[in-house]
């Protein structure tokens, strides 16, 4: 694609091209992946309706009347003109000098329908563009090329005040006049192409940028949305055939092993769903080629025993598991949960240990140096068995004897140079298991998960109890002492208590959490029904933000809802004041978040579960993975603050065990608002896979793909990954079918070039979900 990767300077000149390059177009490729955002149909006016002010738009018009008035300086002048859509009336205004203006008043005479671009603003009581751009229809010197485009559809592209869209347009047709079918050569397999009737590459571009009709701009499209999702499986087909023609060690199961003393002592029954997985993860393990799976479940539907069987498997069979968790919290928790869980047979050469045991090993970088030094010793020599950790697992000086497996917990949290550094430690490629608990569409996890075997669990075990979920206006003061007399009469029953808010201290500007940036953050008043949480009925109307209790004590996070912008609730603020409240009167109120010292984090949480600290004021450091039986309330201040996802994750700390769970999130979002549609979500369901399709059909295109959407061949300008679900499917198996038949792409080099031009190192990094 030489042609296509000169510079825009040579082929457009400087002035365009700078103005293109601050739109991210810098070459002749660039500028023709620039699709138009819609088309204008010049016998059909733009609706003025849907004109938000302060964006930039484009709109068809009529012009209706002029008015050219002096101003203070004789020399120059203001011109209004009125244009409508038929209906409604929008002015432009423009300022300048007076004969200049007088020009531009004979062009702008009524009756000429024409394109007028500009930024929305707010005057006088109506909207208007001021110094608007425009271009007439009629402009043309060819007066049959006027005829034509009297009917044809019109390109409108993302313009910008300094490049309008006609502009853009001429540009485009600068670079693609010329251009021969091959200068422009097709990734799509000519088999495909005649299969399915689709036009190439060459015409496809022009069907899009110079339609004559509404057919061809729609048959372009549809080409070029198949080519993206087309050539993203491709990539990743090409990455599972590469790992599947890497070598690994098998690691069959042994009879008279670990795991199966393991399984013989487990007190519970796995799930049907658990059974399942268990038995596709063995038969891979089992395979001389690595193993590549993702584990997606419900919070609490027993993942951590999935992976455990799976790391014993491969202990039994001479090799090693590393377990890579996101945080020293959760990999702690893991570290005492499976200890437990294999008991005797976790302690191998210690007293009371099994003869056929193996050794549990936690690394973290915040281990003392002479724990850190133990720790790296049985990892390096093959003592043990399993190995969890953090981000230390990936230093250079960490070392494995056979690495065999490594689990990846959360896997969102962790990019591609680090995953690929753990399994870099392993003589041969070592088996990967990725899980999450996030809930993944089947569109989503087609695209950026589509390298992975899928494996889903959605059947919680038997034992868990039920959690409600209620919406409380902390506000109102019932609903504030209602909370802490729940939380007392909980903690009285020997349950504990969570009590999550977004900031750590109340002098931080941000909070320890990924927020959800909604621009609804106005407070709300609304009392909410008489219907208070107890004995499982009510629910609570437009919610309030952050208190920690009445009388005056709801100054934590509250603000006066009156308007004003109200502080955002803080661990230790909401702790100092739930330490005064008289209905928690000899409680003890403990506290969690990311400042702490890694012994402080595991001696608060070691407090929480033996009940000796029942209330934990926490930032999300909690989210994923902590188990406590026993926690049976959570309360989540400024809950309008975390996305559905998050608050899910939250959710599922409480009611994992016979214990039922209360949950109350508290927020000042108003009803109609994106914040109050997620809570009204979280608070009418525990599904998580319902509650991910509300997220996703409330986010952006870029931000479900985990990608930066910048820059030649990184984003999916057509594709949309929630909506077209069977052209991925068909891409998808188109694209297994010709690699499955050369995964090298030697007879397609074409789309051989395009992933390596295209994918560049960002690209490549969303494939490995950053």
């Amino acid at each position: 694609m030489t042609a296509l990767s000169t510079p825009l300077s040579r082929l457009v000149g400087d002035r365009t091209a700078k103005a293109l390059a601050k739109l991210g177009v810098e070459t002749g490729w660039d500028l023709l992946r620039h699709y138009p955002r819609r088309y204008g149909d010049p016998g059909r006016l733009t609706d003025f309706d849907d004109l938000p002010v302060g964006d930039h738009v484009t709109v068809t018009a009529r012009t209706v009347r002029t008015s050219l008035r002096p101003t203070r300086n004789p020399r120059t002048a203001m011109l209004d003109v009125t244009v409508t859509d038929g209906h409604r009336e929008l002015l432009l205004r423009f300022f300048g000098a007076r004969g200049f203006l007088a020009s531009q008043e004979r062009r702008l005479q009524g009756g000429r329908v024409g394109l007028f671009t500009g930024t929305v603003e707010h005057f006088g009581g109506r909207r208007m563009l001021k110094n608007p751009d425009f271009h007439f229809f009629d402009d043309e010197e060819d007066k049959a090329a006027v005829i034509e485009d009297a009917s044809a559809p019109t390109p409108i592209y993302a313009a910008s005040a300094a490049l309008p869209t006609w502009r853009i347009r001429g540009a485009v047709q600068t670079v693609l006049e010329p251009l021969t079918e091959d200068d422009v050569p097709d990734p799509l397999p000519a088999k495909i192409l005649e299969r399915d009737g689709l036009p190439s590459l060459l015409a496809a571009l022009r069907l899009v940028h110079a339609p004559r009709t509404e057919e061809d701009w729609r048959r372009g499209r549809d080409r070029l949305r198949y080519e993206e999702a087309f050539v993203l499986q491709a990539a990743l087909a090409v990455r599972r055939a590469e790992a599947e023609a890497t070598a690994a060690t098998s690691r069959p199961l042994r009879d008279g092993g670990i795991r199966e003393e393991f399984t013989a002592r487990l007190p519970f029954t796995l799930t049907q769903g658990q059974q399942e997985v268990v038995a596709e993860v063995s038969a891979e393990l089992a395979r001389p080629w690595p193993m590549q799976r993702l584990l997606q479940g419900e919070v609490g539907s027993g993942k951590t025993v999935v992976a455990l069987l799976a790391m014993l498997q491969v202990v039994d069979a001479g090799g090693q598991a590393a377990l890579l968790a996101p945080t020293e919290v959760l990999a702690a928790q893991h570290a005492r949960s499976i200890s437990a869980m294999l008991g005797p047979l976790a302690e191998a050469g210690m007293l009371g240990g099994a003869e056929n045991g193996t050794r549990v090993t936690l690394l973290t970088g915040s281990l003392p140096t002479a724990a850190r030094r133990t720790a790296l010793l049985a990892a390096a020599s093959g003592e043990a068995g399993i190995v969890i950790g953090t981000h230390a697992l990936l230093s250079e000086n960490v070392q494995f004897a056979e690495l065999g497996l490594v689990v990846v917990d959360e896997q969102h949290r962790f990019g591609v140079e680090q995953r690929d550094a753990l399994r870099a430690k392993a003589a041969t490629a070592p088996h990967l298991l990725v899980m999450t608990a996030t809930p993944i569409p089947r569109t989503v996890a087609m695209t950026v998960f589509g390298d992975l075997e899928t494996s889903t669990l959605r059947e919680i075990p038997a034992g868990r109890s039920g959690i409600r979920t209620f919406l409380a206006p902390a506000t109102h003061p019932r609903w504030v002492e209602r909370t802490w007399q729940l939380a007392r009469e909980e903690i009285d029953d020997g349950g504990r208590v969570y009590v999550v808010c977004p900031r750590i201290t109340s002098q931080d500007d941000d909070v320890e959490s990924d927020l959800v940036d909604t621009g609804d953050d106005a407070p709300g008043d609304d009392p909410g029904p008489d219907g208070l949480p107890v004995g499982g009925s009510g629910r609570a109307g437009t919610a309030g933000t952050g208190a920690a209790g009445a009388n005056g004590a709801g100054r934590a996070a509250a603000g006066n809802g009156a308007g004003a912008q109200r502080p955002l609730a803080a661990v230790d603020e909401v702790a100092a004041i739930l330490r005064e409240h008289p209905v928690l009167d000899g409680v003890r109120v403990g506290e969690l978040h990311g400042r702490m010292s890694p012994e402080d984090k595991e001696a608060a949480m070691a407090a929480f579960s033996s009940g000796d600290v029942p209330v934990l004021v926490t930032t999300t450091v909690v989210e994923v993975g902590v188990d406590v039986p026993e926690a049976s309330v959570m309360v989540i201040m400024d809950a309008d603050r975390f996305g559905i996802s998050q608050l899910h994750q939250l959710r599922g700390r409480i009611g994992r065990g016979a214990r039922p769970g209360t949950c109350l999130a508290w927020t000042t979002a108003p009803e109609g608002t994106p914040a109050m549609t997620r809570l009204r979500a979280f608070e009418s369901t525990t599904d998580g896979f319902e509650l991910a399709q509300v997220d996703l059909e409330q986010r952006r295109e870029g931000d479900i793909l985990g990608a930066a959407q910048s820059g030649r061949g990184s984003s999916l300008r057509l594709l949309r990954v929630l909506t077209d679900t069977k052209v991925i499917e068909k891409a998808r198996w188109d694209a297994r079918a010709i690699v499955d038949r050369d995964p090298t792409l030697r007879d397609h080099p074409a789309l051989a070039r395009t992933l390596a031009e295209q994918l560049d190192h960002e690209r490549a990094e969303f494939l490995d979900r950053t």
